[in-house]
């Protein structure tokens, strides 16, 4: 499996952590709530649920509202099929919460990771913040040492776009820095104490507009046809 497969199944089983969902509104939710899948496609995600489906982490059942039941005699298309999580899929997907290994903090899985922290024990969530920070320190001593090194044989706007990418990894780190403050002092994102897992802001319900890789990323907030 690739990583972005991967990634992918996570988001997937998250989502459906939450609620069960057609496969359009799963796409939709993927989309627009978590920045990292914004450019895949049906051809991506169907296959991915059929996996998941074969795997036993998933199971399909017939659309069961009144417009569902309505709709399909009279287009001739199927009812639309909404994607349920076993038992057994939570169990998985709770087991992928669990891990805190390099894949957690790296640049195409972190995103994912953070989008479903509310679901993440706050000593797992200080690991993967740890690692993340941890990753982007040894970025950023490097990128500063290759400026050092280059910076009078480059032109004005080479020199520019190093700066702009030493910066956005240095915005990034502070941000984490604020995180894990948080997180020790045992506070969650809205900045009151808490024992459990950190709240993120979900003002329209989902879990939030993740950071991509060198933006500034603020924790901020965020559907059917048939399969």
């Amino acid at each position: 499996m690739s990583r972005r497969s991967g990634i992918l199944e996570f988001a997937v089983l998250g989502l459906l952590r939450e609620a069960p969902m057609h496969g359009y509104e799963l796409r939709k939710r993927l989309n627009t709530s978590l920045g990292v899948f914004r450019a895949f496609s049906y051809g991506t995600l169907y296959p991915c649920l059929k996996t998941l489906v074969a795997n036993g982490w998933l199971i399909e059942e017939p659309g069961n509202t009144t417009e569902d039941a309505l709709a399909a005699p009279l287009t001739g298309r199927r009812a639309k099929i909404v994607y349920r999580l076993t038992a057994e899929g939570k169990e998985h997907f709770e087991q992928l919460l669990a891990q805190t290994g390099p894949d957690a903090y790296e640049d195409e899985t972190f995103a994912a990771r953070f989008a479903f922290f509310g679901q993440t024990s706050r000593d797992v969530r200080m690991r993967v913040l740890e690692g993340r920070r941890s990753r982007l320190e040894e970025r950023l001593e490097k990128m500063r040492a290759s400026f050092a090194r280059t910076r009078e044989r480059l032109d004005d706007y080479t020199l520019e776009l190093q700066r702009h990418g030493m910066e956005s990894v240095e915005r990034e780190v502070r941000w984490l820095n604020e995180l894990i403050e948080s997180e020790r002092a045992g506070r969650d994102l809205k900045g009151s104490a808490a024992g459990g897992p950190a709240q993120q802001d979900t003002t329209s319900g989902a879990t939030g507009d993740l950071p991509r890789p060198g933006d500034d990323p603020r924790p901020d907030t965020p559907g059917d046809t048939a399969t």
